[in-house]
């Protein structure tokens, strides 16, 4: 069992190893998920002939699929304890990870008022698939069980190193994006984008891309910053 000034260590040697990640190899994650989602939407449009306006649930599975093993893939490089836990195991704690946020987005969207028929059950399977991959299965892959670092993203909002902004920054923008794009849904407008999840994936979906974004800017800019005080 460690004593508490090897946990302290151990701790440092984690915070250096995540400070290592520069801006440019933030960016390059990024834009390899953004890369993932363009690739997913043209499969459906090209290959299938469907949109996510014409085939939301089709669409949406498109997504999750081809997007599910390159995030667990990317984010399970920077997992915590490298030694101590291997890739394989990360990938493990992906997939789990995916399964249980989708459960919790399912919850979510039909507590604030997803529809629950037969019709509608595969969109909102989809849709809480995709909303998983956004939120929960980077943590998952990085952080596995470890409630500190759960609580420190995701309940405090407090992300201390590019790797936390990875995370937190694109998931917050993804649950934001998906709140906003509903907003049109109970207008009567009557358009077929107003339909459940579709203008709830494009919010998500916009959200997510805007925070990554925003993820490589922090991050550059914090660098910047370190960098310029040790001069």
């Amino acid at each position: 069992m460690k004593n508490p000034n090897q946990r302290t260590k151990t701790t440092i040697v984690e915070s250096s190893a995540a400070a290592i990640v520069s801006a440019s190899e933030v960016l390059l994650v990024h834009l390899i998920c953004a890369i993932g989602l363009a690739i997913s939407f043209w499969v459906a449009n090209n290959h299938h002939s469907i949109t996510l306006i014409s085939h939301p649930s089709q669409t949406l599975l498109h997504i999750w699929v081809i997007q599910c093993p390159i995030l667990i893939l990317l984010y399970s490089r920077y997992r915590q304890s490298p030694q101590q836990f291997s890739c394989l195991r990360a990938v493990g704690r992906g997939i789990l990870g995916l399964i249980a946020g989708a459960l919790v987005n399912a919850f979510g969207a039909i507590a604030l008022g997803a529809p629950t028929g037969v019709k509608s059950l595969s969109k909102t399977i989809n849709w809480s698939m995709m909303m998983s991959l956004f939120t929960v299965v980077p943590a998952a892959s990085v952080f596995g069980s470890s409630w500190t670092d759960w609580q420190r993203i995701f309940a405090y909002t407090k992300p201390m190193g590019p790797i936390d902004y990875m995370i937190c920054l694109p998931a917050h923008g993804a649950v934001l994006g998906a709140w906003f794009g509903a907003w049109p849904m109970p207008l009567d407008w009557e358009r077929p984008w107003q339909e459940w999840p579709i203008c709830v994936s494009y919010g998500a979906i916009a959200g997510y891309l805007v925070a990554m974004v925003a993820s490589f800017l922090v991050v550059l800019v914090r660098g910047t910053l370190q960098h310029t005080k040790r001069d």
